[in-house]
């Protein structure tokens, strides 16, 4: 089924939806599924069809959603899938001292030889082509030594689902992170709190410090220093930046504060267009051959708080291939030429800056230390 296939590209939900489903249709032994968002209806309820199907065969179906992203799930919504066999686990069920913790990833595993990552979660509003209708969003299917990888930190999380700390708890916090950690290669970048430094940060700046042409979609960016200075030092080097940055958001307080760095960015020669049509959702980097492509954006709460998956692909056929992408997605993108603003909008990115990227990551120490 699965011999002799290249990783390819999956340019719009509407076309990850259709090879999910056609993939999952024809899975021999194993079907994993990780989402922060699983919503009722279309088409949440053609993935429930398949994944019972497949439960119903025999093979072995397992699912984890976020306690917080997939909360308006009805208690019994997965009842006939573990009924015919599926296991269903909900991560880091809702709780007032840990709620701020989340796992964002998103991913679905097909006898641990397919693997689809990107930022689309499983929900009306991603269905679609991201131009006349449905957020923008695209992501890879992975074939080979990667999709094991994921594999293996798939079990990871849906062993420890309930985050629970009990007695030990900073051992068993440990354990949780080595294992996470045993499971990184080259390709798989997988990131959480506590986890220590953030290795898709990490190794984003280490391919930035040697770009020569760099292109990035970001649904949500609000940089950090350290980012925000490899990108000018880019630039300084005759080299090229271009952000396709969100023109509609869902969340309006994260485009507040990362507008906040528009003028220095533009001011360095960073071009920074806004796709116009949909609600932009995709986390893309291609930086000269490379391409990091997952579930985690460029802000605070990607790098330091959300448990999240990142894949790290040296590939040029991969990366020629999405600046293609890129490009026709430009196409319906407004570019950024300067960022002038009056004093209530600079004080609502300020505030909305603030509460990113101080008040989110403090919570999520403080909830963290009381698990360890």
């Amino acid at each position: 089924m699965h011999n002799g296939l290249r990783s390819q590209w999956l340019p719009n939900t509407e076309v990850a939806f259709q090879r999910m489903l056609a993939a999952i249709d024809l899975a021999r032994v194993s079907v994993r599924l990780e989402m922060y968002i699983f919503a009722a209806g279309v088409p949440g309820d053609l993935f429930r069809a398949v994944l019972l199907a497949a439960a119903s065969r025999h093979l072995r179906v397992e699912v984890l959603v976020d306690g917080f992203g997939s909360r308006p799930l009805a208690e019994d919504y997965w009842r006939r899938v573990r009924e015919a066999g599926g296991v269903v686990r909900v991560f880091n069920p809702l709780s007032l001292g840990r709620f701020v913790i989340r796992n964002h990833r998103k991913l679905l595993l097909i006898d641990d030889q397919v693997a689809f990552v990107g930022g689309f979660n499983i929900a009306p509003e991603y269905l679609g082509d991201g131009v006349t209708h449905g957020w923008f969003d695209f992501g890879l299917e992975l074939h080979g030594p990667a999709a094991a990888a994921l594999g293996a930190s798939f079990a990871v999380l849906f062993a420890h689902h309930d985050f629970v700390h009990p007695r030990l708890g900073r051992w068993r916090h440990t354990a949780v992170r080595r294992a996470l950690r045993s499971h990184e290669r080259e390709q798989v970048l997988a990131t959480g709190p506590g986890l220590g430094r953030n290795v898709f940060h990490r190794r984003l700046l280490q391919d930035l410090g040697r770009a020569r042409h760099v292109e990035i979609v970001a649904a949500y960016f609000v940089p950090g220093l350290g980012l925000r200075r490899a990108l000018r030092r880019v630039v300084r080097r005759g080299g090229t930046v271009r952000l396709l940055l969100a023109g509609r958001s869902d969340v309006a307080l994260v485009q507040w504060a990362g507008r906040a760095f528009f003028g220095g960015l533009l001011r360095a020669g960073v071009e920074i267009d806004e796709y116009q049509p949909q609600v932009l959702h995709a986390k893309l980097a291609i930086v000269d051959d490379v391409v990091f492509v997952g579930s985690a954006n460029l802000d605070a709460r990607s790098l330091a708080i959300n448990y999240e998956v990142m894949v790290r692909l040296d590939d040029r056929r991969l990366a020629v291939e999405g600046r293609v992408l890129l490009a026709a997605a430009r196409q319906h993108a407004v570019p950024v030429r300067h960022h002038r603003r009056g004093f209530l909008q600079r004080l609502r990115e300020t505030w909305a800056r603030f509460l990113l990227t101080t008040v989110d990551p403090w919570l999520a120490r403080r909830q963290l230390r009381r698990l360890v």
